[in-house]
């Protein structure tokens, strides 16, 4: 019972671990910015762990890089957040990791069955929402401060992205609808 007390603290520090070794795979890119996948293990964080959980791993990531260890893409170091044009996109993985938690929390509770057509629906319809989320933190905060009208900033922070996104979004669905129930098992305190 000891066990399954501690899951949901284990499973926390897994995903916020996760996250950010996720900084180690990347795919560099012209303007700069590389593709990532720790947009899409923080969001699938969310939609696995549920809001809380998914969330709390998110903070872990974000506290480990703004006391300086290097979990950021880049820099290290709570000025990225705060004065990096990137930083918006930083706060948008823990606003998308909670928005896809209590989407999933809310139309497709764990305890209850759902048809597999409709599950497959409902985890996309979170992980399209995730995205849409995460990417309107980071270009309103891009716009602000670089000054690029919205044109511009699309062209430099989304565009280049939208393969890899759609890549992103199938393997979260997928891994969602592999895994949520699974460790569903382990966050219940019974």
């Amino acid at each position: 019972m000891k066990k399954k007390k501690s899951a949901p603290l284990v499973l926390t520090a897994l995903f916020a671990a996760l996250i950010s070794a996720g900084c180690f795979i990347q795919i560099p890119l012209p303007g700069g910015v590389p593709i990532a996948i720790q947009d899409m293990l923080a969001m699938l964080s969310g939609m696995i762990l549920g809001p809380l959980y998914g969330a709390g791993a998110v903070v872990i990531f974000l506290v480990l890089g703004c006391i300086g260890l290097p979990v950021f893409t880049g820099k290290a170091g709570v000025q990225v957040i705060l004065a990096g044009p990137t930083g918006g996109f930083l706060i948008g993985y823990l606003a998308g990791a909670l928005a896809a938690g209590l989407l999933l929390a809310a139309l497709l509770p764990t305890g209850r069955k759902h048809s597999t057509a409709a599950a497959y629906v409902i985890i996309t319809i979170a992980a399209l929402v995730a995205t849409f989320v995460l990417f309107a933190f980071g270009i309103v905060r891009f716009m602000q401060l670089t000054g690029y009208e919205f044109g511009r900033t699309m062209a430099a922070v989304l565009v280049p992205f939208i393969p890899g996104n759609i890549i992103k979004i199938i393997l979260m669905v997928m891994l969602t609808k592999k895994f949520r129930h699974i460790v569903n098992n382990y966050l219940r305190q019974d």
